[in-house]
């Protein structure tokens, strides 16, 4: 039976980068593999084929050879039985690809070849997160936090061993100090081996024979903690900055983790925050909008006093410079954005009533041209 093309093997179109023909292989692969399929013949053809086809196509002289001239470009990498185990020539990327398949194992006797790691029991410690919420003041000045923390400490009477004081580890009787356990299986494409952590020493490759009484053997306690952090100004939601080594403490004498330091913007009163600029909505009234005026606002750092010419429309903008949000890690300053609204009063008088129509009265003097009939409608509004 004649080949399938490769590219359609895995799915991919033929101008397909290394990383999606991989992501095609990988999942192709984990859908067929014989430990997943057993006594299925046609799984495990597809899971040769796929595997075919990923040995040439992840290979930049390969394909390049198959693009030109097909299956038979290529015939010669096999041999005459055609594509077989010992042609892959991606052990390690073949790990990468399916290792998770067989719980982070590894195929070194599946390849002729092998890697094998030890545990040392010393473990980094795990970070600790901490969301800090912040004012728009304080983020446009920059502002120096006490933060209170929950976190483990090594033990001071066992160093972090675990074991009691004057006492040693023992090396694991499981594993005989590797850390690992191996477990192999055969299938149609030959021996797997899959190393796992030790069950009995957990990785660690030493036992604790007497545990140390006051962690009880886990080498860190938990300690509630103070510590400072210096907030820059222009910071934003999202931003974090990392605290080195004041984390969690790590296993066996491991170093500690880092506290990472998630900043989340507090939601302002009448400030909107627009990158570095800060929106401010002033409300004013009909005489202040015909007539301008000097008006007092408030800003990120007090008060400023600011003009507003006559005859505004509402929604101009006006601009404070420099009265903003300063740039992260810049010299630039962002400007406080004065919104202008004229205010509508909602309740009039009788006396009130009476100045607004003759008010109305003159309103055709100075209408926009071409509004008359706008201004017309409003004064009938009026008349009782």
């Amino acid at each position: 039976m004649a080949k399938r093309d490769y590219y359609e093997v895995l799915g991919v179109d033929r101008n397909a980068d290394m990383n999606t023909i991989k992501k095609a292989y990988r999942k192709l692969a984990m859908k067929f593999h014989p430990d997943r399929n057993p006594d299925d013949k046609e799984a495990e053809s597809n899971f040769k084929e796929a595997s075919e086809a990923y040995e040439v196509l992840s290979d930049q002289q390969k394909r390049s050879r198959y693009d030109r001239f097909g299956h038979q470009g290529v015939s010669d990498a096999f041999g005459s039985n055609g594509f077989q185990w010992s042609d892959f020539t991606h052990a390690v990327d073949f790990e990468d690809v399916l290792g998770d398949l067989f719980g982070g194992g590894i195929f070194g006797d599946f390849f002729g070849r092998g890697r094998a790691r030890r545990g040392d029991g010393a473990q980094k410690g795990s970070d600790l997160r901490v969301t800090l919420q912040l004012s728009l003041e304080e983020i446009a000045k920059g502002v120096e936090k006490k933060i209170r923390l929950k976190r483990m400490k090594t033990c001071d009477a066992c160093g972090g061993t675990g074991a009691k004081r004057g006492t040693a580890l023992k090396t694991c009787p499981m594993c005989h100090g590797s850390g690992q356990l191996r477990q192999t299986s055969r299938s149609l494409f030959g021996q797997f081996v899959n190393v796992v952590p030790c069950t009995q020493c957990h990785g660690e490759g030493k036992i604790i024979e007497e545990a140390c009484p006051v962690c009880r053997g886990q080498g860190r306690s938990e300690h509630v903690e103070t510590i400072a952090v210096r907030i820059p100004a222009g910071v934003s939601s999202g931003n974090y900055i990392p605290i080195r080594g004041q984390g969690n403490a790590g296993t066996r004498g491991g170093p500690p983790g880092d506290v990472i330091v998630y900043v989340a913007e507090a939601e302002h009163d009448y400030f909107e925050r627009h990158g570095d600029d800060i929106l401010y909505t002033l409300p004013i009234s009909f005489s202040q909008a015909a007539l301008g005026d000097e008006v007092e606002v408030p800003t990120l750092t007090g008060r400023a006093r600011m003009k507003i010419p006559a005859g505004i429309q509402s929604g101009k903008v006006l601009r404070l410079r420099g009265k903003g949000i300063p740039e992260l890690h810049g010299y630039r300053t962002g400007d406080e954005l004065v919104r202008v609204v004229v205010w509508t009063p909602t309740k009039l008088n009788g006396q009130e009533k009476r100045l607004f129509r003759e008010l109305a009265s003159y309103e055709h003097s100075f209408a926009p041209k071409g509004k008359e009939g706008f201004y017309k409608r409003m004064r009938d509004t009026f008349k009782e």
